[in-house]
């Protein structure tokens, strides 16, 4: 979803900037940064990693939601570049989707809700749902059972390196749309393919049988 569907990570990344200003530390952007396809409870180790045990590492993350609400209420989160004909070409070949996210449910569905494409997914699949997210092949196995369909079947899009990670741990083919990390020689051996945006991702399926 985030980084995919949604151009949220950007936004993501200026929350947390701004929650570690509330709070006067200085957390390198490239921590952040390695957080992105990452579920909460890694990311909250993360920072305790690098902060140490005693930061209120809770009281962050609980700012840093209330500021990307507020970026969110300020009309800056929009969809993706090719969203929306990827999603109509899917609907015209009546293709099964779900979203394996690394969010919680209540964050995923507010953000969903608010470009106006939840109604547009047979199944949601969020962190809440699982025991482990991703680079964990959980999620994605879920999804895929959600919506019927063995894993080998199965065409994953994902932006992040963990979430490319776990879907090509579940055994499904996944196409890389990079975001705001490249992908690297590990990533690009996992991929089925990489590709600039969704309008490609459509592309490539218009030219697949079935």
């Amino acid at each position: 979803m985030d980084g995919l569907l949604l151009d949220s990570e950007t936004l993501s990344l200026d929350a947390f900037a701004l929650a570690v200003r509330d709070f006067g530390h200085d957390i390198p952007a490239s921590i952040a940064r390695r957080m992105i396809g990452l579920p909460g409870d890694a990311c909250i180790a993360l920072v305790l990693e690098t902060c140490g045990r005693s930061f209120p590492v809770e009281a962050l993350f609980a700012a840093q939601a209330r500021h990307m609400s507020d970026l969110v209420e300020a009309g800056r989160l929009v969809l993706k570049n090719g969203v929306l004909p990827l999603l109509d070409a899917l609907d015209a070949r009546k293709t099964k989707r779900a979203i394996a996210t690394s969010s919680g449910r209540a964050r995923t569905l507010a953000h969903l809700d608010h470009v106006g494409i939840r109604a547009r997914f047979d199944a949601i699949v969020t962190r809440d749902d699982v025991t482990r997210g991703k680079p964990d092949p959980e999620p994605y196995l879920r999804a895929a059972d959600a919506i019927g369909v063995p894993p080998a079947e199965c065409l994953a899009l994902e932006d992040s390196h963990n979430g490319a990670r776990a879907a090509h741990a579940a055994g499904i083919r996944v196409i890389v749309v990079p975001d705001l990390m490249e992908p690297d020689e590990e990533i690009r051996a996992k991929a089925h393919a990489i590709m600039h945006d969704l309008h490609e991702v459509r592309e490539f399926l218009d030219r697949s049988p079935g």
